[in-house]
């Protein structure tokens, strides 16, 4: 894993579990970033699940989150987002290449993650990492005017 973020100097940035008091913040981050957010209740049935659920803090303030799930050898991403005004500062590449170290370290072959073809921004940084798209899925998510497709993508670790 990456030492930066996991021993970090006094203010730089720290990965640490998801906790039930760390849901107010991410909440807040979820809704602002998204037209269909996530809701309280799906996050608490991630950690219930037990599922890789981890925080980024700079200083005090949570800045981003994923949640991730590893089995028979593939990690699938379920939700990998950063705070809007962090966005475009190194901090989504940051948290993606300690997820990817995190997936391997897991036994982990292969990433799946899907994203909106709307999320250029996302898609951008994920090819950036080598991610390609495999596949479409129709009508995945909801969307203003009905559902939007997703874009599967797929990084053979």
């Amino acid at each position: 894993m990456s030492a930066v973020l996991e021993r970090p100097a006094s203010g730089a940035p720290r990965l640490a579990r998801m906790q039930p008091e760390d849901l107010d913040a991410v909440v807040a981050i979820e809704s602002a970033i998204y037209s269909h957010p996530w809701t309280r209740g799906n996050f608490i049935d991630s950690l219930r699940a037990d599922y890789e659920c981890w925080v980024w803090r700079e200083a005090d303030t949570l800045i981003g989150y994923f949640i991730l799930v590893t089995a028979a050898g593939e990690a699938h991403l379920l939700n990998f987002s950063v705070a809007a005004q962090h966005q475009r500062r190194g901090c989504g590449s940051a948290m993606l290449t300690w997820v990817l170290e995190h997936a391997r370290e897991r036994g982990a072959r292969s990433i799946f993650l899907e994203v909106r073809p709307s999320n250029a921004g996302a898609q951008r940084l994920y090819q950036r990492f080598g991610f390609r798209r495999v596949a479409l899925r129709r009508g995945y998510y909801p969307a203003a005017q009905g559902r939007e497709d997703a874009l599967v993508y797929v990084l053979r670790l």
